[in-house]
């Protein structure tokens, strides 16, 4: 890779670290669900309007915004409204590689190698590791919510891999047209209409700079250089770079929420950083006979929160 090509994914690395210390930021404004609601409009707006027509079938763009806008988001952000803390959600999140390569040899045919295993089996210490850590500082059930994020984004990189989109920047626009509705309706549901309005009546500047980083700066640019990069590299040269997600988000948490970082959370990180990075890059073989359903390496793509 060039130099301006790393510069731009450790940029981006960084970006995607620093989002989980801006949500944190504004779910002191916003209730959850409503503030995942406005990161998918504002993502999607006015973006629809210049990416041009989809490329893929409705079909997976309807399943990956339901699951991963939905779902792992709206988990995500629930379960750092309950407490989980913005460093170490970014760092259990990245279990989302095991539920992957899990799901993936479920219903892709790929083959359990011994370095995924052995990666797999790390990366799940790492989570008990921080698990202990937490349930010693922290609410369990938001711990809880957050590993059930990185299940269903699990499965939408799964969904993702099967759509195989060709432009991963107008397939990222057109999956946040989705979850809009759905959780605008939970919203309202869940968290109530005076909340909500409450919330949108006494936005201020802050607010509305949090809502335009989590939409334009974390998804529309971060997704959209990421998507940049893997149509120029192997797949195995960007996506050790997703790894430095944890560090600048741990750091950034520390240095402007005064998180600690104990000893013990910093055993986790070692052992998920380490165990994910075995999951991910380890290849994954196929079972005979099974149909190749993710595309070209290059075209293999996850967003992170």
């Amino acid at each position: 890779m060039r130099p301006t090509h790393i510069a731009l994914a450790v940029l981006v690395a960084a970006v995607w670290g620093v989002n989980f210390t801006v949500i944190e930021v504004g779910l002191d404004h916003f209730p959850p669900l409503l503030f995942s609601a406005l990161r998918f409009l504002v993502a999607a707006l006015p973006a629809v309007f210049f990416v041009g027509r989809p490329k893929v079938a409705w079909k997976w763009i309807v399943a990956v915004g339901l699951v991963l806008g939905v779902a792992k988001f709206g988990l995500l952000f629930i379960g750092m409204d309950a407490g989980m803390p913005a460093g170490l959600s970014s760092l259990v999140l990245q279990i989302q590689a095991v539920f992957t390569a899990l799901i993936a040899i479920a219903f892709l045919g790929e083959r359990l190698t011994g370095i995924r295993l052995l990666g797999m089996t790390v990366a799940l210490g790492g989570v008990v590791l921080a698990a202990v850590d937490e349930g010693a500082a922290g609410p369990v059930g938001a711990f809880a919510l957050v590993v059930a994020a990185a299940a269903c984004w699990g499965v939408s990189n799964v969904l993702t891999r099967k759509a195989s989109p060709p432009d991963p920047l107008n397939f990222m626009v057109w999956v946040s047209t989705v979850p809009v509705l759905p959780l605008l309706a939970l919203s309202l549901l869940t968290e109530g209409p005076s909340r909500d309005l409450a919330a949108l009546r006494a936005l201020d500047w802050q607010g509305a700079g949090v809502v335009v980083y989590v939409a334009w700066v974390t998804t529309v640019f971060g997704f959209g250089a990421w998507g940049w990069l893997l149509h120029r590299h192997p797949a195995s040269t960007v996506a050790p770079f997703s790894l430095l997600v944890p560090v600048f988000g741990m750091s950034s948490a520390a240095l402007f929420l005064g998180e600690s970082v104990s000893p013990l959370r910093w055993g986790a990180a070692a052992l998920l950083v380490g165990g994910v990075g075995l999951t991910s890059l380890a290849p994954g073989r196929r079972g005979a006979g099974v149909q190749q359903a993710d595309g070209p390496a290059r075209s293999r793509i996850k967003e992170p929160a």
